[in-house]
C-alpha cells in the first residue's frame, strides 16, 4: 500500500494543525443534510419501487412473469456485492468523491432503465443501478457523522434511520401510483432530477473537505470470491421457492458454489494483510454485538414487511394499493418521533431504548398471531401504527451502538459491512418466511382435511349446501375455505415465532458496552 496522501488544501505544520483543531463544516449543514438524505432516500426507494410494476413491465416488454423477477433479483445481487466494497472504495477515492460518482452513476443507470426497450437491457441496467448505489448509504452515513458535532450525531443517525424505514414503505405505493397514472418508465426517470440535485448540493457543500486517500493494492482473490459467493447466494435465495429448493439441481449447485466461495472469502480476508473487505472490524465488541442484533431484528422486521401485504392480498382479497394503505401507518410514528429520538436518545442507555423497541415489535407480532379471516382494515392499520413505536426506537440506537467503538477511519467500511450483512439477512428472511408459510399451509391443509372426510354424510351435505345443490362446486368451495384457514394458521404461527425472535434480540444488544457515542471521521492531519 502506498503512503497516505492528504488532499487537504495547503501544506505545512500550521494548516495541518489547524485542520486537526477545526473539523470541517459545510457552509450550510442543513443543505448538505438535505442533499445526502435525498440521495439515500432515492437509493433505498429503488429497492422496492419496481415491485408492484413488474406485471406492467413484463407485459410492455413482451417478457414472462418469471423473467420480470430478474428486475428485482439483478438489483439485489449487484447491490449486495457492492456494499462490502465501500471501505476499499472510500479509502481509494475519498468519501465525497465516491458519493459524487456513485450518485451520478446511479442517475445514468436510472436513465438507462427508463429507456430500456427489452427485458435484457432493463435487467442489465438494474444490475448496474444496484452496484453503483451500493456505497451510497454507508458513505452518506459517514459524511453525515463528519459534519455534525458529537452532541448532534444521534440526530444524523436518526434521520438515516427514518429514511431506511419510510423509503421501502413508500416505494410500492409510489411505484403503483406512477405506473397507473403515467407509465412504468417514470419510476426510474424521477431519479434523474433528484440525483443531479443531490450530487450538486453535496459537491458544493463539501468542497474543500479534507480527505485522506490511499492506494491500496487490489485484492483480486477477495474480490473474485466475494462476487462469486454473494452472487450465487443471492440468486439461490431469490430462486429457491420457485425451484422447490434442494429438489432442483440448479439450487444445489448454487448452494455449493456459495458455500465454497464464501468460505474462501472469509478465510482469505481474515489472513490477507490488506483485504478488500475488512472483516477484522468484528473485533470491536459493540460493532459485533450491534451488527448481530441489527441483522436478526431487521430480518424479522423484513419478514413482517413481506408477510403482511402478501397476506392481505392472498387471503383477505385486498388490492396492491389497499394493501399498501393498510401497511403504510407503520411509517407515521417514526417520521414524527425521529427528531425527538435523535435529540434525546443519548440521554438514556441506548440498550434500554433498543430493548423497548424489540418489546414493541414482539407485542405487535403476537397481536398478529391472533388474526383471523374476519379482521378488519382498521385493526390491521392500527397494529401497523403501534409497531411504528418500535421502529422509531430500533434503528437509531442500534446503529449508534454498532458504530460507537469503530475508529473514525473505519466508519464507512463498518457501515458498508453492517448494511451488507443486514441486506443478506433480509434476503434470507424473505426466502425462508415464504417457504415456511407455504410448508405450514400445506401441513395444516392436510390436517384439516383429515377431519372432513369425503365419505362423511355431514360433509357431503355441507358441500351440497355451499354449491347450492352442486356437489362438485361445493367441494371446490369447501376445499378453498380449508386452504384459506390453513394459510391463516400458518401465518399466525410465523408471527408467533417472529415475536419470540424479537424478544431474543434483547439479549444480543446487552452484550454491547457503553459509551455509545458515534465518532466522526478524524480531520486530516490529526493523530493516528
Amino acid at each position: 500500500m502506498s503512503s497516505t496522501a492528504a488532499t487537504a488544501p495547503g501544506s505545512g505544520a500550521t494548516p495541518r494543525a489547524a485542520a486537526a483543531a477545526q473539523p470541517f463544516r459545510p457552509p450550510s449543514v442543513a443543505l448538505a443534510t438535505l442533499g445526502l438524505a435525498l440521495a439515500s432516500f432515492m437509493q433505498v426507494l429503488d429497492t422496492t419501487i419496481a415491485n408492484v410494476s413488474l406485471p406492467t413491465i413484463s407485459g410492455n416488454l413482451g417478457a414472462s412473469a418469471n423473467q420480470a423477477t430478474w428486475v428485482i433479483t439483478s438489483f439485489a445481487v449487484s447491490n449486495a456485492i457492492a456494499l462490502p466494497l465501500t471501505g476499499f472504495l472510500s479509502r481509494r477515492f475519498g468519501e465525497v468523491r465516491l458519493f459524487q460518482w456513485a450518485t451520478l452513476a446511479f442517475v445514468v443507470a436510472s436513465l438507462l432503465c427508463g429507456i430500456s426497450q427489452s427485458m435484457g437491457m432493463l435487467v442489465a441496467s438494474r444490475a448496474l443501478q444496484g452496484f453503483v448505489c451500493g456505497p451510497m448509504y454507508p458513505v452518506t452515513q459517514a459524511l453525515l457523522l463528519s459534519i455534525y458535532p458529537p452532541a448532534k450525531r444521534g440526530q444524523a443517525i436518526a434521520l438515516l434511520a427514518m429514511v431506511t424505514v419510510v423509503a421501502p414503505i413508500a416505494g410500492p405505493i409510489l411505484g403503483g401510483w406512477i405506473t397507473d397514472n403515467y407509465s412504468w418508465e417514470w419510476i426510474f426517470f424521477i431519479n434523474v432530477p433528484i440525483g443531479l440535485f443531490a450530487a450538486w448540493v453535496v459537491s458544493s457543500q463539501m468542497k474543500g473537505r479534507p480527505e485522506r486517500t490511499e492506494k491500496p493494492k487490489m485484492d483480486y482473490i477477495g474480490l473474485a470470491s466475494l462476487v462469486l459467493g454473494v452472487g450465487a447466494l443471492q440468486i439461490m435465495l431469490d430462486l429457491g421457492n420457485e425451484k422447490d429448493w434442494f429438489q432442483s439441481t440448479e439450487i444445489v449447485v448454487l448452494t455449493i458454489v456459495a458455500v465454497v466461495a464464501l468460505a474462501v472469502f472469509v478465510i482469505w480476508e481474515l489472513t490477507e494483510k490488506d483485504p478488500i473487505v475488512n472483516l477484522r472490524l468484528f473485533r470491536h465488541r459493540n460493532f459485533a454485538a450491534g451488527t448481530v442484533a441489527m441483522v436478526t431484528a431487521y430480518a424479522a422486521f423484513f419478514a413482517i414487511g413481506l408477510m403482511v401485504p402478501l397476506w392481505l392480498q392472498r387471503n383477505m382479497g385486498y388490492t396492491a394499493i389497499w394493501a399498501g394503505f393498510a401497511t403504510a401507518p407503520i411509517g407515521i410514528l417514526p417520521v414524527l418521533l425521529t427528531p425527538f429520538v435523535g435529540k434525546y436518545a443519548t440521554r438514556f442507555d441506548l440498550r434500554m431504548l433498543a430493548s423497548l423497541a424489540f418489546v414493541a415489535m414482539a407485542t405487535t407480532s403476537f397481536m398478529r398471531a391472533g388474526f383471523n379471516l374476519d379482521v378488519d382494515f382498521q385493526r390491521v392499520a392500527m397494529i401497523q401504527l403501534v409497531q411504528g413505536i418500535g421502529v422509531a426506537l430500533f434503528f437509531m440506537p442500534v446503529l449508534t451502538i454498532l458504530l460507537s467503538d469503530l475508529e473514525p477511519h473505519e466508519i464507512a467500511a463498518g457501515s458498508g459491512l453492517a448494511t451488507f450483512v443486514r441486506t443478506l439477512g433480509g434476503s434470507f428472511a424473505a426466502s425462508l418466511t415464504t417457504w415456511a408459510w407455504n410448508q405450514r399451509t400445506t401441513i395444516h391443509h392436510a390436517r384439516l382435511t383429515e377431519h372432513l372426510p369425503a365419505s362423511d354424510e355431514g360433509v357431503r351435505q355441507l358441500a351440497i349446501q355451499l354449491g347450492q345443490g352442486d356437489l362438485t362446486r361445493g367441494a371446490l368451495m369447501l376445499n378453498q375455505e380449508i386452504g384459506q384457514q390453513a394459510a391463516q394458521i400458518g401465518f399466525n404461527e410465523i408471527f408467533h415465532l417472529l415475536g419470540i425472535i424479537f424478544l431474543a434480540v434483547i439479549v444480543l444488544v446487552w452484550f454491547a458496552r457503553p459509551p455509545f457515542t458515534a465518532k466522526g471521521p478524524r480531520p486530516v492531519g490529526g493523530d493516528h
